[in-house]
């Protein structure tokens, strides 16, 4: 069966279509048919107090059983049901996902990557017919996205991945791109998707090129055929004043005149509605879409200024249990550093530590310039406010005018600039935070907590075009090599 890619910007529908899938939405027409038992990964796995691993896994009440007989305690009713095999294959899926815990651990001790690990290991144990998969390497490490990548090319049944994972994409059979115009299936991975997309894109802005000529056209012919008549009836009437034509003539020729006046005309709006038909055709095959582009003010960043200083850094959460230890690191003028390594190695713990979040227990940090910070829960932004009125507390210098302008070119016009965060996509929230903070004046270092969650690959890729063109310094923790790579990234530090 084939694994299918889901494509298409934020807001266009993908999740939607997968609870359409699912059942948790009815289809207002049309009917949606499911055969087999589906397995679906939700983008965030937020789970209730007390939850574990053996409730996602859906065992509870088996392994509950299998205590009971280690303790003499079971049933005759417990021992007839009992599956000993249990516990093996609850180990083997979690090994599969590398994922190194037990059945009882809580998942909210658990690190976002390793819950997404978790809901794919309960994917795995419960060996559906069919894997719906909404986002499944957001939060993952680099090995974790090799997991998922390595789970999919074994997986023998079918598949369809939402994702704005280029890598991961490139290993689909085939993608289906969502737009305003509707859904559009193309075979082979998301370079050949890309290549046949160009070639489509160009086709059809050709044909409609071709349209607006014959618009064009079609109106100076009919105005040329006009022009022509109307100097052929002006003669007709000079030659009715001057008596030398007989009067019967004179008629005819009015009538005919009248005839091929009317007739021109008649030709003149087939041939423009012909036109009109062919160029309107041609805009329906061409997605309207709102530009977005990313354009920093340069920030005037010697090269030669140091911007961070991190010295023998130790800090944690918990006495005598360190996350980060004996930390040391320089960053000078307008560098790209890349923070990578594990989940759960303390990378979120070392932005706090840098920005000030969290006092080191030994050792120094000094920050030595203005930052801005963009987390992965974008914390930035206050949820209960609009997003006109977030830009407005973040950059309290700008006015309306200057508000509006910024908003606009990170696609929130007119009223979607009122909308409130709590009611925004993922995608949209972190469109907004990027809005705030990179709209008017970015500072000399920017903090970049893996950017690119969310974020369809449009809009990554202007992200990506935007950095690239930014003076200043940048500190970003990110799993998408692709995203590293695409900004230039010159130094990595490994936690």
């Amino acid at each position: 069966m084939v694994k299918t890619g889901l494509e298409g910007r934020n807001g266009v529908g993908k999740t939607t279509l997968l609870k359409l899938i699912t059942g948790e939405l009815e289809p207002r027409s049309g009917l949606v048919t499911v055969k087999g038992r589906l397995g679906i990964l939700r983008q965030t796995l937020q789970p209730h107090p007390g939850e574990t691993i053996a409730d996602l896994f859906g065992v509870v009440d088996a392994l509950a059983i299998l205590r009971r007989a280690e303790l003499g305690e079971a049933t005759d009713d417990d021992l007839n049901i009992a599956d000993w095999t249990l516990e093996s294959r609850i180990r083997a899926a979690l090994d599969r996902l590398d994922l190194h815990v037990s059945a009882e651990t809580l998942l909210q001790t658990l690190s976002g990557g390793q819950r997404t690990r978790a809901g794919l290991a309960a994917l795995v144990f419960a060996e559906p017919d069919f894997l719906l998969l909404d986002e499944p390497t957001n939060n993952l490490d680099r090995n974790g996205r090799q997991t998922v990548i390595d789970l999919l090319a074994g997986w023998k049944s079918g598949a369809v991945v939402v994702s704005h994972d280029r890598e991961l994409l490139d290993t689909m059979e085939s993608i289906v791109e969502l737009t305003t115009l509707g859904a559009t299936r193309y075979g082979g991975n998301w370079t050949t998707y890309r290549e046949l997309k160009a070639q489509e894109l160009a086709a059809a802005e050709r044909y409609l090129a071709d349209a607006e000529k014959r618009i064009a056209d079609a109106a100076r012919v009919a105005q040329e055929r006009t022009e022509r008549q109307n100097r052929k009836n002006s003669a007709g009437r000079r030659d009715g004043k001057s008596g030398g034509t007989p009067r019967i003539i004179l008629g005819g020729r009015k009538d005919r005149a009248e005839d091929t006046t009317g007739g021109n005309a008649r030709l003149a709006e087939h041939q423009h509605e012909q036109a009109m038909q062919a160029a309107s055709e041609a805009r329906e095959r061409i997605e309207v879409l709102q530009p977005f582009t990313v354009k920093l003010p340069p920030t005037g960043l010697p090269l030669g200024k140091r911007v961070l200083e991190v010295v023998k850094a130790t800090a944690g959460y918990r006495p005598k249990q360190p996350v980060i230890r004996d930390l040391s690191l320089t960053l000078t003028g307008p560098e790209r550093v890349a923070v990578i390594g594990p989940n759960g190695t303390g990378k979120t713990t070392f932005l706090s530590l840098i920005t000030g979040k969290l006092h080191p227990w030994s050792g120094t940090v000094e920050m030595s310039t203005p930052f801005a910070l963009l987390d992965q829960q974008v914390s930035v932004l206050d949820p209960s406010a609009s997003i006109r009125d977030n830009f407005r507390r973040i950059n309290p210098q700008a006015d309306e005018q200057t508000c509006r302008s910024a908003l606009a070119k990170f696609m929130f016009r007119a009223d979607a600039a009122l909308q409130t965060v709590s009611t925004l996509s993922g995608g949209q929230v972190l469109r907004a935070g990027l809005a705030c903070v990179l709209g008017v004046a970015p500072p000399p270092l920017l903090i970049l907590d893996e950017p690119t969650n969310h974020l369809d690959i449009d809009s990554i890729e202007a992200v990506e075009a935007g950095l690239r063109a930014f003076d200043g310094a940048l500190l970003v923790v990110s799993h998408d090599e692709t995203f590293l790579k695409a900004i230039g990234i010159t130094r990595r530090i490994e936690l």
